[in-house]
């Protein structure tokens, strides 16, 4: 039997699974002290983007009972990886679990940017009728592009080929044809200069943005940014810069640098689509991330 701390929640059927396979499953929010005091005495900890698990957080877990920690989700940029298997610490995450919700979600947010779906939303509520203002773009013969080109990034060139549109890509590895999924692979200048739509895919541990000041010069006018990755991979004042500026005509974001949102200029503006963090919230993907969860636990503890 293993105690087990899911501190960003866990699907219900998951914790079924657990409980029925024998272990404790504490779903319990813990934060601060009560957070490294409760690490100390679990096996295993589930977190999913909410928690950060740094230092201090793997210090008192391998003073304790601490085994395995498991992010339920895609990146692990929220746990100090090096350092947890530096304490004998094992670190795994899900990540295939939640790629085509993701992909989907991206997608939606492209077809509100093209559309205007969100903002004319809102102003029919308002009582107006802003016919003449919402005239719209097809993504149709459009150019996508990604910059990286893991899971997620492959489901959303698959959904968005079938609608029509051109998919270009760039990632550090320099990739095989017959691993490109029929997409051209670029340089990272070309796919900013070339691209209708650019859908940010990378990891990002803190520094220097991918996307700044200098990347929106290279893109074309009326471009369209799209980043369901991780806060702090586009530099938001920047991009609110580019906005006013009519270098960028919209932007859709799921992810930001300070969470819940604090970045007025960003909350202000009408030409961003934005959704509260939940590109992997579906019933099917948390599901599956369950799924996962307890194939790993069966396999390691």
């Amino acid at each position: 039997m293993a105690l087990i701390l899911a501190n960003d929640g866990i699907d219900k059927s998951a914790e079924k699974a657990l409980v029925e396979l024998g272990h404790v499953v504490d779903t319990a929010k813990y934060e601060g002290e009560a957070l490294l005091a409760r690490l100390a005495e679990v096996d295993a900890v589930i977190v999913r983007s909410a928690t950060k698990i740094r230092n201090p957080e793997i210090d008192a877990g391998a003073a304790g009972n601490l085994k395995l920690i498991i992010r339920g989700g895609v990146g692990v940029d929220n746990i100090n990886v090096d350092y947890a298997e530096e304490k004998g610490l094992e670190v795994r995450n899900t990540p295939a679990a939640s790629s085509s919700a993701v992909a989907e979600l991206a997608l939606g947010h492209m077809l509100c940017c093209a559309r205007h779906i969100g903002a004319s939303n809102v102003t029919m509520r308002q009582g107006k009728w802003l016919k003449k203002q919402y005239s719209g773009t097809e993504i149709a013969g459009k150019t996508l592009g990604l910059i990286g080109f893991g899971r997620i990034a492959r489901s959303l060139a698959e959904k968005c080929k079938a609608l029509g549109m051109n998919v270009i890509f760039h990632t550090r590895r320099q990739l095989a044809c017959e691993d490109c999924d029929d997409c051209e692979q670029k340089s990272f200048e070309d796919v900013l200069r070339e691209s209708d739509y650019i859908s940010l895919h990378v990891p990002f541990s803190g520094g220097k943005p991918f996307i700044g000041k200098e990347e929106f010069d290279i893109m074309k006018d009326g471009v369209f940014i799209i980043n369901l990755a991780r806060g702090g991979v586009v530099d938001e004042d920047a991009l609110v810069d580019a906005i006013e500026a009519g270098k960028v005509r919209g932007a859709a974001i799921d992810v930001f640098e300070v969470e819940p949102l604090e970045n007025e200029r960003l909350r202000n503006c009408d030409k961003i689509s934005m959704t509260p963090h939940i590109g992997a919230a579906t019933a099917e993907a948390q599901a599956r991330i369950g799924d996962n969860i307890v194939e790993i636990i069966k396999e390691r503890l």
